[in-house]
């Protein structure tokens, strides 16, 4: 260490003369101390105030600028020295060197400047800002043949491109065209790896990832695809992964989806429908999670069941049933449940028995595949009256929709077997329906449903117990009761946040309970009359219109 601390004395002195060879040999010396001991030699560098020395040196002339640059990033291996080396001022001077043309300082620079903002989103964010990203992906343009310095590269996008503020600037590069164009030189399995680790996050970004499909990525993706899927070794599967995963992200962005779909003729649309009835679980869940992507309008929609891709999904789920791996399952039904938006895609999806299949995960105690299944029917039962009349008179389903109706653990469960509940009423408008609601103890959930801070849930459930009043009341009339129906309806129409559909199907609903003589009696309150005569005034007609035939209706002598 005492060569060392002579050594950094003299570096300083020498510094100030510009003697280059004196200060050459002590870099030299700096280097070997922290060769031997990093940590010590770095506590010894900030002592004697050297590092506020070594911006000075940092001149893109000197032939000794390599060797400072290459000092910077060893102290900055040190998480301790990280700060001092920025508040030395060494990260402008590190930057500006990025536009040299010597590749080892290049390489050293790079280094230094990853080292000093590892691991810290705020000077990362500050390299950002000084506009580091289309310096480096120049810099990948024009020294893709030096695998130090691309690997430099790579790195430096891989930490930057977890940063949203970076996305911009990498969108207004050719980023997707280098990076295509170096994934197709490789052929070891790491480099393709640290490739992949910078596209995944960049294709986060809807401009890139039509930047990336323009570039032809998905060729190389599905190149990829086609050489490890029969692949046992581990990076073959891998490799099949990331591939097929990055495949699906990029169907994630409109125009690039749109784009590979080509109107349902599109060569990649046709490669992602063919790994559907592969035996690769992994080509499995990518080509339903593709589907699923692809199907985000109803023309793609209305294309996709037309020419038989309902048929492929449920002859997929047949084999996970037994087999039953829940990603595919959740998968498969998700592409079901988007395809069966459309409405001339839900009688067609119907007769193709896509209900029945769906019912066999019904025991499923997977809550992403019961949100899914849930999801799905709802989707298929909307407008279809002879549907929503078989399923909401299946027992064993409407017994599950109540159980799910109290998954508290589990909100998008909950809330959606609550939806379908409703939704098993309001499209059959079916006594029988009703009945088995009733019976399977639906109603109260119904009730709680009316309650939900979602207006549209809100909305759906005092629909249901409309049809429910006007079809069933004697049958229900205990269950609304024991369920406080009357005051969930004077809460609504008190709260002044309730939308105007809300207070009008609230009130729709007061009317119709009232052939019920005990809940005749709780409308009839003073309480509930005086809210209900509030509501006269109310800025919006039809509230106001019902809120008076209401209250003549609670006035009226019994």
């Amino acid at each position: 260490m005492d060569n060392l601390s002579d050594s950094l004395a003299k570096l300083k002195l020498a510094s100030t003369d510009s003697a280059s060879d004196s200060v050459e040999s002590c870099l030299d010396c700096l280097l070997k101390a922290l060769v031997n001991n990093n940590t010590e030699a770095s506590v010894k560098i900030q002592e004697m105030a050297i590092l506020p020395l070594l911006s000075t040196l940092l001149s893109p002339q000197s032939s000794c600028t390599p060797k400072v640059a290459n000092i910077i990033a060893e102290v900055a291996k040190n998480e301790f020295m990280r700060s001092p080396c920025v508040e030395a001022g060494l990260i402008p001077p590190l930057i500006q060197l990025l536009n040299s043309t010597d590749q080892e300082l290049l390489l050293q620079t790079g280094r230094a400047l990853g080292n000093i903002c590892y691991d810290s989103h705020s000077l990362q964010g500050q390299l950002i800002s000084m506009g580091v990203i289309p310096t480096l992906v120049k810099l990948l343009g024009i020294h893709s043949h030096n695998a130090a310095l691309t690997e430099m590269c790579l790195i430096a996008f891989g930490n930057l491109a977890e940063l949203e503020s970076s996305k911009e600037q990498f969108a207004s590069t050719n980023i997707a065209e280098e990076l295509v164009r170096l994934f197709q030189k490789q052929v070891e399995h790491e480099k393709k790896e640290m490739i992949f680790e910078v596209l995944a996050p960049l294709a986060e970004n809807d401009v890139i990832k039509l930047q990336m499909v323009e570039a032809g990525l998905v060729e190389c993706l599905l190149e990829v695809v086609g050489q490890t899927v029969d692949g046992k070794r581990e990076e073959d599967v891998a490799q099949l992964k990331t591939a097929s995963d990055l495949m699906v992200l990029l169907l994630l962005g409109d125009e690039s989806m749109q784009k590979l779909f080509e109107g349902g003729k599109g060569s990649v649309f046709q490669r992602v429908l063919s790994w559907i009835p592969s035996h690769n679980h992994q080509l499995q869940l990518a080509g339903a999670l593709a589907i699923a992507n692809f199907a985000r309008n109803d023309g793609n929609c209305i294309h996709m069941v037309d020419t038989g891709i309902v048929q492929k999904l449920l002859e997929l789920l047949d084999r996970h049933i037994d087999e039953g791996n829940v990603t595919v399952q959740h998968a498969a039904l998700s592409a079901l449940r988007n395809l069966a938006i459309p409405v001339v895609n839900k009688s067609k999806m119907l007769s193709a028995g896509v209900a029945d299949v769906v019912l066999k995960f019904l025991q499923s105690e997977m809550p992403p595949v019961q949100f899914k299944l849930l999801g799905t029917l709802r989707m298929l039962i909307d407008t279809q009256v002879e549907a929503a009349d078989q399923l909401g008179t299946n027992g064993k389903l409407v017994e599950r929709l109540v159980e799910w109706c109290e998954a508290k653990d589990h909100a998008g469960v909950m809330g959606e077997s609550n939806r379908l509940l409703s939704a098993l009423i309001r499209h059959s408008k079916s006594k029988e329906v009703i009945r088995t609601v009733i019976q399977g103890g639906g109603v109260k959930h119904l009730v709680t449903m009316a309650t939900s801070e979602h207006m549209i849930m809100q909305n759906e459930a005092l629909v249901a117990l409309g049809l429910i009043a006007a079809l069933d009341l004697v049958a229900a009339e205990k269950d609304f009761v024991g369920a406080n129906l009357v005051a969930v309806l004077h809460k609504l129409l008190s709260d002044e946040r309730s939308a105007p559909e809300i207070k009008y199907n609230s009130m729709i609903l007061i009317c119709a309970v009232m052939g019920s003589e005990p809940l005749h009696k709780e409308v009839q309150s003073r309480a509930f009359i005086d809210v209900v005569s509030k509501l006269r005034s109310h800025e919006n007609k039809t509230v106001s219109h019902q809120a008076s035939l209401t209250e003549q209706r609670l006035t009226a002598q019994s």
